[in-house]
């Protein structure tokens, strides 16, 4: 659930500047880190939603979107609670770049009724239609390697989800649904996965007010695949509703000529329109009648029309961007700076034809940054250089049986643990300041999937090591049965940091 700018519900009349009124705190989450706030945002059209608000996270001193869906009937809630449980916990998972963050969930159980409530991350730079139309508006048409970007992107959060065990589907895949950023970085919403959880057939007259469906919403019926609200709706009919969005992207608007809804047939008109053939076949595919007959996401991430960086620059970025901790600062500008621009840096070889000379001179170091700047904010991902392998969801954690009493809410939120194991390797560095009263430890953690972790602190003489560890799990930096490996490695690192009494730099592989 995302909400961008354009989107607020202002009782102000539209002014720019935040009235009083609307930045007034309504209430708090039970930890006192989210505060609700008078000001509503759209919902987005996600089915089973009825109020979003905006929200300060206190924390981080960053707006988000408080959630809410009320049920009217607390026994009809009390009975699902723990599927309802599951499924957020499933979506607290959920970890992509090119999916918008899901931060928190809880449960708030009063007398007669019950609601959901769950804190989003908040796009305020606006959803892909509101670009697509400003762009149309201003007499462009799209740029077709920003049309490639996008779709990669799309398509490898797409990947991600529908390669977690169980799949999980998007079911809810609009323009409106994606979200983009100035630095061009594609998020589709994570909030629209809660259709799934208040599906009209699990809870049909559970959540207050009933719930509107996504067939309801004229304008967006195109985006539907033929299957869509049957048995048979699968992974496939988020490829179909892609389909559509690429469509869109290339186009800038599908013309429903004057009709309140999208017709199959102006579909299939604009789809034969596009003059580049491989990119109709790329859209074509998607929008295929049978649901099995259309590829899946990972097929469509190797589709020679998503060609755009060669696949070793983006192998060797990756690496570069994972491996950045062991480098020096400034580290590309330094090295290019030594470099003969007339060198040969690769050279490729033809019995039959001329050979190709690639130059330093042929590289910008300023084009090299910002590549690899775009490669450390997920504009390009690192999907198809290996079959997909199931992401598995923890099942629902189990609440804590001692339930601290708060006033801002009867219920408290579900525990936070760390369920990733440090399976590769710890680094730490070790610097003592110059009076010797304290040291300055830098840790980093590499996971078990392939994400990293780095923490740093200021410790003092008296710190221990099982300490520090134990503080680490209480905070959900690391796994529970990290802690005495941890532990073990700070403090052999301790001893020869005393021992030499120098900067230290240690290693430790995990087997």
């Amino acid at each position: 659930m995302t909400m961008s700018v354009a989107e607020r519900h202002s009782g102000s009349g539209g002014k720019e500047e935040e009235s009083e009124d609307e930045s007034e705190i309504l209430e708090e989450s039970p930890c006192g880190r989210w505060q609700k706030r008078k000001e509503q945002v759209n919902q987005g059209n996600v089915p089973g939603m009825e109020s979003a608000f905006l929200a300060m996270d206190t924390e981080e001193g960053v707006e988000v979107v408080w959630n809410e869906v009320q049920f009217s009937d607390k026994m009809i809630f009390k009975a699902h609670e723990e599927k309802i449980k599951d499924m957020f916990e499933n979506l607290m998972q959920v970890e992509h770049p090119n999916i918008v963050k899901f931060h928190k969930y809880w449960l708030d159980v009063m007398e007669s009724k019950a609601r959901v409530i769950f804190i989003t991350e908040y796009m305020s730079s606006g959803s892909l239609k509101q670009f697509l139309k400003k762009t149309k508006k201003n007499h462009k048409t799209m740029n077709k390697k920003a049309w490639k970007r996008w779709c990669t992107q799309i398509l490898s959060a797409l990947c991600y989800l529908h390669s977690c065990d169980p799949p999980i589907i998007h079911g809810n895949l609009t323009c409106d649904t994606i979200f983009i950023q100035h630095n061009g970085l594609i998020k589709i919403g994570s909030g629209t996965f809660a259709f799934v959880i208040f599906s009209p057939s699990v809870f049909p007259d559970a959540v207050h007010g009933g719930i509107k469906l996504l067939r309801d919403e004229q304008r967006n019926l195109h985006f539907l695949a033929p299957e869509y609200g049957s048995f048979e709706d699968k992974t496939a009919i988020d490829i179909f509703s892609f389909g559509i969005c690429a469509l869109e992207m290339a186009v800038l608007e599908i013309q429903a000529n004057g009709d309140a809804i999208v017709s199959k047939e102006a579909v299939a008109h604009t789809g034969q329109s596009l003059e580049d053939l491989l990119m109709r076949e790329f859209v074509q595919s998607c929008l295929r009648h049978e649901a099995k007959k259309r590829p899946s996401a990972h097929d469509l991430l190797f589709h020679r029309v998503l060609f755009e960086v060669h696949s070793l620059k983006l192998l060797a970025a990756h690496c570069f961007i994972n491996n950045q901790y062991m480098l020096p600062e400034n580290c590309v500008e330094e090295k290019t700076k030594t470099f003969d621009p007339s060198a040969v840096m690769a050279e490729i070889r033809h019995k039959n034809r001329p050979g190709v000379q690639l130059k330093y001179s042929h590289v910008s170091p300023l084009e090299l940054d910002k590549f690899l700047e775009d490669v450390k904010n997920g504009i390009y991902p690192l999907m198809n250089f290996a079959s997909p392998r199931p992401h598995l969801i923890p099942r629902a954690l189990s609440l804590s049986q001692e339930h601290v009493e708060t006033e801002t809410s009867p219920t408290p939120e579900p525990q936070e643990t760390e369920t990733r194991k440090v399976v590769v390797q710890m680094h730490c560095n070790l610097e003592s300041n110059d009076e010797g009263t304290k040291m300055h430890l830098t840790l980093f953690l590499k996971m078990e999937d392939k994400l990293h972790r780095q923490l740093s602190c200021d410790i003092l003489p008296s710190d221990g090591s099982k300490d520090l560890a134990n503080e680490l799990v209480q905070y959900a930096f690391i796994c529970e049965d990290d802690c005495e490996k941890l532990t073990s490695f700070l403090d052999e690192a301790f001893l020869k940091h005393r021992t030499s009494g120098s900067v230290l730099h240690g290693v430790m592989m995990m087997h």
